[in-house]
């Protein structure tokens, strides 16, 4: 036979539609967002559908691998406006890696950005020296 894939559920909660919106906003299935909380899917998807509210140490996870505040994912202001770069196939992959950056340790984050940095100057030194084509 043939296995129905699982119905979307509406929300329960707001904190569930806002949960869903983030994580939308952020291209990020439920199973990488639990990943990136050292949680399981199955919460995730309770928190989304069902209106179960996490402890307060999951919020806390959750805000920081949404790159939003407390305030934001709990309501208390409207949601960030995110841009998502869907249309460029080039683009979309980029925004996935730097998705991937997110949820590493601030110590390897600020490695990776110091690194960035520092190619960043490299290039635009060599581009100063080289003289321009007119």
């Amino acid at each position: 036979m043939f296995a129905l894939m699982p119905t979307q559920k509406e929300p329960g909660s707001v904190f569930g539609a806002r949960l869903i919106a983030l994580r939308k906003a952020h291209n990020l299935t439920q199973t990488q967002l639990a990943e990136a909380i050292g949680s399981s899917q199955r919460a995730i998807s309770y928190y989304e559908a069902s209106g179960g509210n996490p402890d307060l140490d999951i919020i806390a996870k959750l805000a920081k691998a949404l790159g939003v505040t407390t305030d934001d994912l709990l309501g208390t202001k409207p949601p960030p406006k995110i841009d998502s770069p869907t249309a460029n196939p080039e683009a979309r992959r980029y925004w996935r890696r730097f998705q991937q950056l997110m949820v590493l340790p601030e110590k390897d984050q600020r490695a990776v950005f110091r690194m960035l940095d520092t190619m960043a100057k490299s290039q635009q030194q060599a581009a100063k020296r080289k003289p321009s084509a007119a």
